[in-house]
């Protein structure tokens, strides 16, 4: 074939990845025939090879997409947690939860501890798993998802977002009890809690034991029921009491005065 009748076939190429959106094929189609030729390969195995680079592609793209959704306030992953810093903590409970079994039973999963023992890490890295699976993930704070139903509220939209909030297959709900909440504040947690339960996965972070939570909700009906429903079924880690993230501060301290 000559060259410009071989230019023209190329471009035709691109043009139809272009308007079919396939740009890693684009890209590479050329590469991988060449490599193709060099090995052998017959005619479906280069195919296979461009789809499969396609399809990867799409796939990190999908994932990357699902975790910028989540909202998180900084991308940690359970690879990056250090078990050996935090021996309390069982890694093979976690890693089990990060396969997404529970998600798909609807089973609360609630992290209990002191601030910096690692609740928020552990709550956003089965986040990201879960968007590694191609699940609809959130992450929120008690007091954010609270105001953002008030809000709701003075503009009769309320509705409106609570439908939004039960389209995600998992909710971090971060800090609870971390803020005391007005009577309407609590009710409207429980109402998305309430909602939920049996239907979807939720992720609570905590640093109160579950009997001091009238501290946050005062109506102690209301403590109850919202406890009933997170707890029914529950997979509780408690993270303990001594701070991961000070420990580690002080050693990162004690190496650089050693150096």
């Amino acid at each position: 074939m000559n060259p410009p009748t071989q230019a023209l076939e190329h471009a035709s190429v691109r043009q139809y990845c272009k308007a079919l959106r396939m740009p890693v094929i684009a890209a590479n189609f050329l590469r991988l025939s060449e490599q193709a030729i060099k090995e052998q390969r017959n005619h479906i195995g280069y195919l296979e090879a461009l789809l499969a680079m396609e399809a990867e592609e799409r796939d990190r793209h999908a994932i990357a997409n699902r975790v910028r959704d989540a909202k998180l306030p900084r991308v940690k992953t359970l690879e990056e947690f250090d078990f050996n810093q935090a021996r309390q903590i069982p890694a093979a409970k976690i890693r089990e939860l990060a396969e997404g079994g529970y998600i798909e039973r609807a089973e609360p999963v609630v992290f209990m501890g002191e601030c910096g023992t690692g609740k928020t890490h552990l709550a956003t890295g089965l986040c990201v798993a879960a968007c590694r699976q191609k699940r609809r993930a959130r992450f929120t704070t008690a007091a954010n998802l609270v105001n953002e139903l008030v809000e709701a509220r003075q503009q009769n939209a309320v509705k409106r977002v609570l439908t939004r909030w039960l389209r995600y297959d998992v909710i971090v709900l971060d800090e609870v009890g971390y803020v005391p909440l007005a009577d309407i504040g609590a009710e409207f947690l429980f109402q998305v809690i309430a909602e939920r339960a049996e239907r979807a996965a939720l992720i609570v972070t905590t640093n109160l034991p579950f009997s001091e939570w009238t501290q946050v909700f005062p109506n102690p009906r209301l403590c109850k029921a919202l406890l009933d429903r997170i707890t029914d079924r529950a997979h509780i880690i408690e993270t303990g009491t001594e701070s991961y993230r000070f420990r580690r501060t002080l050693e990162v301290r004690q190496k650089k005065k050693a150096s």
